[in-house]
């Protein structure tokens, strides 16, 4: 009989973990959510959620000792997940109150959009909150990826005010549009898959992402 894998989610204090927890058990997976850094290091897959400034995150993950740990885990080759601002976290900088550093796991930056206060800005309410639609760059494949049953253009839910910019866009797994703007909605990288969008707020298609995340890797 296989053994139980657990898998990690990182509480550190900024995060909607509760409807991602429920979400991950139930597509069938054993679940912890704890600031632990052991517990991190020894997990077999790695959750890092969020919803929150980008500042006060990486200060809570500095406080609590848990950067090593979570870029270790990285380094391990294990699975690791990023929600939200779990995707932000993971780029070199924010110019958040601004440049503050993240985890540097993934070359690039995290930018704000432009709001309609801001002068030469097209009329955009930000933070964006609302469904929209993602889209395979050139020549990407979802094969393999947990996009693998998401259709080319479905629906997802966001909130957010930032976007990333990978150095390297090989790493984009799907782009999504705001306004004028077009930016990276979800990143895969070797072991890495993480997204803007929340899959626990997007209804069975959301459901699919985390089912197909947790078979791809082995979990279940």
């Amino acid at each position: 009989m296989a053994s139980i894998k657990k898998i990690v989610i990182v509480d550190y204090g900024l995060g909607n973990l509760f409807s991602v927890n429920q979400a991950l058990i139930n597509t069938g997976l054993n679940t912890l959510i704890t600031n632990d850094p052991l517990e991190v290091e020894t997990a077999d897959a790695l959750v890092l959620p969020g919803v929150g400034a980008f500042t006060d995150a990486m200060q809570n993950l500095h406080q609590l000792n848990l950067v090593n740990p979570i870029k270790d885990l990285v380094a391990s080759g294990k699975p690791f997940l990023g929600i939200c601002l779990g995707l932000q976290l993971l780029f070199t900088e924010s110019e958040e109150f601004g440049t503050c550093e993240g985890l540097n796991i993934i070359e690039g930056k995290v930018r704000k959009f432009r709001s309609a206060d801001t002068p030469g800005a097209e009329q955009l309410k930000v933070p964006q909150i609302a469904w929209n639609s993602i889209s395979k760059p050139e020549n990407k494949s979802w094969d393999n990826t947990p996009l693998q049953n998401i259709r080319d253009g479905e629906f997802l839910y966001f909130v957010h005010s930032y976007y990333v910019i990978p150095d390297n866009q090989d790493v984009i797994l799907t782009n999504t549009t705001y306004g004028i703007t077009t930016y990276a909605s979800s990143v895969c990288k070797n072991n890495i898959f993480a997204c803007q969008f929340h899959p626990e707020k997007s209804a069975r298609e959301g459901l699919k992402i985390y089912k197909d995340w947790a078979i791809i890797n082995n979990l279940l």
